[in-house]
């Protein structure tokens, strides 16, 4: 990324056709601390990783509880987040005062979508810097109850998925988060944020660790309201994700000792032939 003639304004497009301020925007979703959606049968799961300015502060929150059916986690700026939430509070609260009930969240994903777009397309207003992970139960669906997990883009760009991530170094999670989404249809609740925790700790800088103080979880489930688990209320999970990476540990070490073992006698084999 550097600075020429054509990323001056949003609206000017350059030769290759791309809009190089929308691109920015999207460059500093990258460099946000990760955020980590899956989704369940009933239920649907956010993990967040926390950052501080200092060793003095406390973690910036990066969960936010939109309505009793919506939550979302944040990646990129807070500031513009916080802008974001705001405007989906508002419309869910003026959908359930005029209709008398909770809004559906296909609705107002669509109406944020245009948000994001309409500053794409005008020079008085920059994009927003920040992309979100929503995850939501559709009240109104026929069966009583639907998760979804959402994915915006200061592009303007909506998708939704079965698991996501988004943020700095948040590959990681999306590699083990592809290898393991085929399951996360018959998983419990727990189970579900255990798998969101354990994508979430490949996503963590350097020699620091996933602990109760950097790390968050939202849990938005069929017929129940938005719960977000921090600080003493993730200890159990996190027991359970170290006992899963020793189980780990000890099978790759017993399956390298088979292979050195196998490979001993097919030496010893291949020499008595000779």
């Amino acid at each position: 990324m550097f600075r020429n003639q054509y990323d001056t304004d949003v609206t000017v497009w350059s030769p290759e056709g791309r809009l190089l301020q929308v691109e920015y925007a999207m460059e500093s979703v990258k460099q946000g601390s990760a955020c980590v959606g899956v989704r369940g049968e009933k239920v649907c799961v956010l993990a967040a990783l926390k950052r501080s300015v200092s060793e003095l502060s406390s973690h910036q929150k990066k969960l936010m509880v939109v309505d009793d059916h919506i939550a979302c986690g944040i990646a990129g700026l807070t500031a513009d987040a916080r802008s974001l939430v705001k405007y989906m509070q508002k419309e869910c609260l003026t959908h359930k005062y005029v209709y008398g009930i909770p809004m559906p969240p296909h609705r107002l994903m669509a109406d944020l979508a245009d948000k994001h777009q309409l500053t794409t397309q005008t020079y008085v207003r920059r994009p927003f810097g920040v992309g979100l992970l929503v995850a939501s139960v559709d009240t109104n669906h026929s069966c009583g109850g639907e998760p979804h997990l959402y994915q915006t883009c200061p592009s303007g760009n909506l998708y939704e998925f079965y698991a996501s991530a988004i943020g700095a170094r948040s590959q990681s999670a999306r590699t083990y988060l592809e290898k393991h989404y085929e399951s996360f249809a018959t998983c419990t609740t727990e189970q579900l944020i255990v798998h969101a925790l354990q994508a979430l700790v490949g996503c963590v800088s350097g020699d620091n660790e996933l602990t109760t103080e950097n790390g968050s979880v939202a849990v938005v489930a069929v017929g129940e309201k938005v719960k977000i688990l921090e600080g003493s209320d993730l200890t159990q999970y996190l027991e359970k994700l170290e006992v899963k990476n020793d189980d780990d540990d000890a099978g790759g070490e017993g399956g390298a000792a088979e292979t050195a073992e196998g490979g001993g006698e097919a030496k010893e084999g291949d020499a008595m032939e000779t």
